[in-house]
């Protein structure tokens, strides 16, 4: 093909691609390539064509022959720049900057606007890739080039602004070249800026500045920057900020630094980096507190500043405060180990990490040490330096590694003989051995070596006050290296303490000692010995409001579970100022603090106690007196609450305790002896007269030795005279009290006091107590002592002239008590009733004192039922009442007011009388309410024509009146045993209650007081009773003895009488007695009764026709009883006489009305059917009335019996029957359980061996309960 075809095919194909005909074009090109293969035209027209019919391989290879046969031509490398554009091609990444660098050479002569698109398009490449150095340099040229053609400043502003924002992303990567690069790039950005100052300008300068604080090395440039941007922007804080912070972590904060400080602060006061500064300036110049508080201040804003960390650890240390400055270190590391390692930072991890350990190490506690011991060994070449040698041979000191602190301490010695902290350290474990002498000539060297350290002149002063009395106190021993230490470090908290010491100790001067304390406190607020010192010397100086405000800012801080020691002093302060709800407070925190203090478990107790909280307050001494049993103030503590919670028993345990181990403990004595008498005053309310006496007993010797230790005690001696006292209402016979010799002015044994004797002592003891002590209780009680002797002279008739002066001495007594304290009612209603009583009669004096009484009290029941008694006295009986309703209003379970009610409703014959008398009654037991009940249930009782009125049956059984009364009677003749008519109603009450042996008992002992009675009626009547008890026990010989001892004229005795010789077996005798009865007897039921009494004593004589003649006679009378008609009914069983019996059966069940008689109309009736050989009759009789009455145990019984001794082949049923009667009853049951066992053995002759069994276990159930 000539060289003219092939121009026309590339003309046809260059017309094809601009007609977007790219296959066409490719053929052509082919054409032209088969005569010409290395046409650079036709390879770039391939490559266009494959490009736009998306073969990018295709086009790529003929790109690249292109420029391979023409490789200064635009065109393909211009098409191979744009099909890497255009497509992701596997190459793209690889060969498109060379591309780009190819045009940027073909360009840079040529068309200089395409040259700077091609760079800015290499330069973006170049940015993906995240080759900086690149980006710069290209970038760069490209400025370089615009700067060449004249470009604008705003231009080059925007370029030079670009490339800093290209590379300011990722400073920490790059290399040296392009940091500089960047940094002139922000400075030519800066110089460029057309608006100065301007938020633009501001916020690039930020951005030149955060990019220079990111390296160390430009510190030059940053303060050029940062003091540039400051020139310009003098508000701002931000470059200010960045240059104090940079100063601080390079440690080259200078004067000028500390300026730029300042200025901050004065900006924002907050600021974080300005406050650093100052506290690094405030520690420069020893100001360790400001130190503290600017640096914790700036560090709030400014946490990741290391230096500022350390630099507050430092301040802490200076300051005596390890546990904060452990944890600023650790801050400091943190913070260090996040930032990674460099030279600097590995510089600032062991000047931290030696800090630490020195921190540690002042903590001087186990865990402490070891720490220490571990974050020393963190420390590069840390076994070099003799100062980190030191420290861990102190740290193993600590921990108690003598051993191992002794071979470094030898070590440095030979090493560094001239080290001051060598000779320290070497004196240190010589203390701790106890070798004092060696300690202070190692000391000494260390102070030749150094003299300006503070803890070397402690350790020494400590050294001379343990090594004796001697150089404690020489002032120029102890005090004098005291004195020093304190001059050279005002922050050592515990040289003060110790100077404290010395002043309180040594010098006693307690003002200055408590100065020191509270500087020592003050300096080390966990120095809980110099705190509580501080506060035991103000309150020992009075200061209390000094110790309070001690004490409640360590409490204020205090968290839960320390500071025991403030806690409890606050407790305790508390507790004495009466702020009782504080004091619990306080108390309980001291003891969560430490729960096994047994004295923190007393305050507590004693903190309950005042307010009166008395449960809580005895497990609090419970538990301090398990704590600690040799504390005899915790058990007197807890038998002291028991006393007073009435638990007297207990109480008493622990009194005894406490004597059995310390005889001579008198609070124990005094407490023992209370509690006897509180015991005995609970059983005479009780009426347990014999037990008061016991304890009376006991009480005395309890007051008798605690007043043979303290004899000048009131109290003691008050407290006896109670003891004796107390026994006044007991019955003379029963007092007969043990008392020891030496109560009674006698050296040794003891002497038995009767009650006159017993209440002479409690005179006695009350005047020896108002010779020790003259107070109004005092005279009060020695006042009714004498009134209880006058009384007891009165119960026995005794001496008339004593008892004229006692009622007198007793007057004076309450007079002088009324004068001493006038405001008493007490005292009043005590005069009152000495007043009235009727050996003195003053009744006007008596109203006056009551009256006095309830003015002093108004809420006054006593007073108010003493006046009712005075008024009732003199029959005022409408004064009375209102003076009784008074006092029921004032305080309606008050026993005496009801009485007195009671005894009016008697006098007026009321109804109401006996319910008045039974509510006496129930609210507590009382003498005169117990008889008055008592009398007025026997009244109702024999009255036997009111047994179906509705009053019987709510009076006496619905409110269990026998019972009652016979409870209440009993201890009313346990006290009072000479007043026969309550020995009679008793005896009537036991014999309604079938107590026949008790009946007879009391009847006996009424009997006794009438002998002497001139009443002869009253006599006979009570040996008409002791006889028919007598005869009802089966006494039968005393029965006939005490009927002959009476005349033998009234009814009662004569048929008494024959009864008992009727038991007894003399029939004859009886019936002559009965036949006497009979010519006297009037009531026709009497007769009937004593004519059958008769014919049962002749039919007992075997004289059948005149017992039947004498029951004809019954009979025949208007009345006949139906006793008489059951006689006549069984004398005709017993003479087999089916006709007679039948008679007086049908008789019988004409007056028969009672439901009671059920049982004996059975009985009777199948007793016949027996007799007629009807015995299945009998059984049906029987199961009739059972029918009839289900709940009558009786009949049940009967059934059971009747089955077995008529109808066995009922066997079963018969069993069923006694088990339904043993249930309903057990005295029926008794018999019942006889019955059953036979039926059982009727119905078992075919049954297994084991159901024979029940018959015998039956028999031997029924043995047990009627042996």
């Amino acid at each position: 093909m000539s060289s003219k075809e092939v121009k026309t095919a590339l003309k046809s194909a260059r017309d094809a691609i601009r007609n977007k005909e790219y296959k066409e074009a490719l053929k052509h090109c082919k054409t032209v390539l088969k005569q010409e293969k290395n046409n650079y035209n036709a390879w770039v027209f391939i490559g266009v064509a494959a490009a736009e019919l998306e073969q990018p391989d295709q086009a790529q290879s003929a790109y690249k022959k292109a420029a391979e046969l023409e490789p200064d031509q635009l065109l393909a490398w211009q098409g191979l720049a744009n099909l890497y554009e255009k497509y992701n091609h596997i190459n793209a990444k690889d060969d498109l900057p060379g591309v780009y660098q190819k045009l940027l050479d073909l360009y840079e002569s040529v068309d200089k606007q395409k040259w700077c698109d091609v760079c800015k398009k290499l330069v973006d490449l170049y940015y993906q890739e995240k080759k900086h150095l690149e980006v710069a340099r290209t970038w760069h040229k490209l400025i370089k080039t615009r700067q060449e053609q004249g470009a604008e400043n705003e231009e080059l502003h925007q370029l030079w602004r670009k490339l800093t924002q290209f590379l300011a992303e990722s400073t920490e990567d790059q290399n040296n070249e392009t940091q500089q690069l960047l940094f002139t790039a922000f400075e030519n950005a800066l110089g460029l800026s057309d608006k100065i100052p301007s938020e633009d300008h501001q916020v690039l300068y930020r951005h030149f500045i955060q990019s220079l604080s990111k390296f160390p090395h430009e510190s030059a440039r940053l303060k050029k920057a940062c003091e540039g941007m400051i020139n310009i922007y003098p508000t701002v804080q931000y470059p200010l900020e960045v240059l104090c912070l940079h100063l601080i972590e390079s440690g080259n904060l200078t004067d000028e630094g500390q300026q730029y400080c300042c200025r901050l602060v004065e900006m924002d006061s907050k600021s974080g980096p300005g406050l650093i500064g100052l506290g690094i300036k405030a520690l420069q110049d020893k100001k360790y507190e400001d130190a503290v508080r600017n640096l914790t201040e700036g560090l709030k804003e400014s946490p990741v500043c290391t230096s500022g960390w350390y630099h507050l650890a430092e301040a802490q240390v200076k300051m005596h405060r390890p546990k904060e400055a452990v944890l600023s270190c650790s801050q400091a590391l943190k913070i260090i180990d996040n930032l990674g390692a460099s030279g600097n930072s590995l510089y600032q991890r062991n000047l931290c990490l030696r800090l630490k350990a020195e921190a540690l190490i002042k903590l001087s506690d186990y865990d402490s040490s070891e720490e220490a011991i571990r974050t020393l060994d963190q420390i590069s070449d840390a076994d070099n330096i003799p100062g980190l040698l030191v420290l861990k041979s102190l740290a193993y000191r600590n921990k108690g590694s003598f051993d191992e602190a002794a071979k470094i301490m030898e070590d440095l010695l030979s090493s560094y003989p001239d080290l001051a902290e060598v000779h320290a350290l070497e004196a240190l474990i010589h203390f701790t051995r106890k070798d004092y002498l060696q300690a202070e000539k190692c000391f000494q060297r260390a102070l030749e070596k150094d003299t300006e350290v503070a803890e070397y002149h402690y350790q020494l002063g400590l050294t001379y006050w343990f090594m004796g009395e001697e150089t404690r106190k020489d002032k120029t021993k102890a005090l004098t290296h005291f004195l020093k230490a304190a001059r050279l470090d005002t922050y050592m908290g515990k040289v003060f303490c110790y100077l404290g010491h010395y002043y309180r100790d040594v010098m006693g001067d307690k003002n200055r000692a408590r100065g020191c304390y509270r500087k020592a406190f003050e300096l080390d607020d966990t120095d809980a010995e110099s705190g509580a010192a501080a506060v035991d010397l103000s309150v020992e100086l009075e200061d209390m409001e000094m110790a309070l405000a001690i004490l409640t800012t360590v409490t204020q801080k205090a968290s839960a579970g320390t500071a025991k020691w403030a806690w409890l002093r606050r407790g305790l302060y508390y507790l004495k100022a009466g702020q009782h709800s504080q004091a619990v407070a306080d108390l309980q925190a001291a003891l969560r603090a430490d729960p096994k203090d047994f004295n923190c478990w007393e305050s507590l107790g004693e903190a309950y106690l005042s307010r009166g909280g008395y449960t809580t307050a005895l497990k609090s001494f419970t538990k301090a007196s398990e704590l600690n049993p040799e504390s005899t103030y915790s058990v007197f503590k807890v038998a002291a609450i028991q006393q007073i919670l009435g638990k007297y028993k207990e109480a008493v345990a622990q009194y005894q305790m406490i004597i059995k181990k310390t005889e001579d403990y008198v609070p124990a004595l005094k407490g023992l002896g209370e509690c006897h008498l509180m015991m005995a005053k609970a059983a005479l309310v009780d009426y347990l007269d014999g037990k008061a006496v016991d304890y009376i007993e006991k009480a005395l010797e309890d007051f008798t030795c605690a007043l043979q230790h303290r004899a000048d005690v009131s109290c003691l001696w008050k407290l006896a005279g109670d003891a004796c006292t107390c026994l006044y209402a007991v019955s003379p016979s029963k007092v007969n009290v043990h008392v020891l010799g030496v109560l009674l002015g006698q050296k040794e044994g003891k002497q038995v006091l009767k009650k006159n004797e017993l209440l002479h002592l409690g005179g006695r003891c009350y005047g020896r107590a108002l010779k020790l002590m003259s107070t109004s209780n005092t005279w009060c009680d020695l006042g009714i002592n004498y009134y209880r002797q006058a009384q007891h002279l009165a119960e026995t008739g005794s001496n008339m002239n004593d008892f004229k002066e006692l009622l007198e001495k007793s007057l004076h007594c309450l007079k002088k008590a009324v004068r001493l304290d006038s405001s008493n009612h007490l005292y009043w209603n005590a005069l009152g009733v000495v007043a009235c009583y009727s050996g003195i009669g003053n009744y006007a004096l008596a109203q006056h004192c009551f009256i006095k009484s309830i003015q002093s009290e108004q809420i006054n029941a006593v007073a108010w039922t003493n006046l009712g008694v005075l008024y009732l006295t003199n029959e005022n009986i409408e004064q009375a009442h209102e003076a009784f309703k008074m006092a029921q209003s004032l305080d309606p379970s008050y026993l005496m007011c009801w009485i007195g009610q009671a005894l009016i409703a008697e006098a007026v014959g009321s109804y109401d009388t006996m319910d008045l008398f039974r509510h006496t009654t129930e609210l507590n037991m009382h003498t005169e309410g117990a008889l008055g009940y008592a009398y007025w249930v026997c009244t109702t009782l024999q009255d036997k024509s009111n047994r179906e009125t509705e009053l019987y049956q709510y009076n006496i059984l619905q409110m269990n009146a026998i019972p009652a009364a016979q409870v209440i009677l009993n201890k009313y003749v346990e006290r009072i045993q000479n007043y026969a008519p309550a020995f009679t109603m008793l005896g009537y009450l036991n014999e309604h209650l079938q107590l026949k042996k008790e009946a007879a008992n009391a009847y006996q002992r009424a009997i006794l007081l009438l002998q002497t009675a001139e009443d002869q009626d009253t006599y006979n009547v009570a040996i008409r009773n002791y006889g028919r008890l007598l005869c009802s026990i089966g006494e039968y010989d005393k029965a006939i003895q005490a009927f002959k001892s009476t005349p033998l004229e009234e009814l009662e005795d004569i048929i008494g009488f024959a009864l008992a010789l009727f038991m007894k077996g003399l029939y004859k005798e009886s019936s002559k007695a009965y036949e006497r009865a009979l010519s006297i007897v009037e009531s026709e039921q009497d007769k009937a009764h004593i004519l059958t009494a008769l014919a049962i004593t002749e039919y007992k004589q075997g004289k059948m026709d005149v017992a039947k003649t004498l029951l004809f006679k019954c009979s025949i009378l208007k009345e006949p009883t139906t006793e008489s008609l059951q006689a006549l009914c069984a004398l005709g069983l017993a003479m087999q006489d089916a006709t007679l019996s039948k008679a007086a059966l049908n008789e019988l069940l004409k007056h028969i009305k009672h439901k009671d008689s059920n049982y004996q109309r059975c009985l009777l009736t199948s007793a016949i059917y027996a007799l007629q050989g009807h015995s299945v009759a009998v059984q049906k009789q029987v199961s009739k009335a059972v029918h009839s009455n289900p709940g009558d145990p009786a009949l049940w019984s009967l059934l059971s019996r009747v089955v077995a001794q008529y109808v066995q082949r009922n066997a079963k049923g018969g069993v069923v029957a006694g088990n339904v009667a043993h249930i309903l009853d057990l005295n029926h049951g008794k018999k019942a359980l006889l019955y059953t066992a036979v039926n059982q053995l009727a119905m078992g002759s075919s049954s297994a061996e084991d159901e024979k069994n029940i018959a015998l276990k039956t028999i031997q159930k029924a043995a047990l309960l009627s042996p």
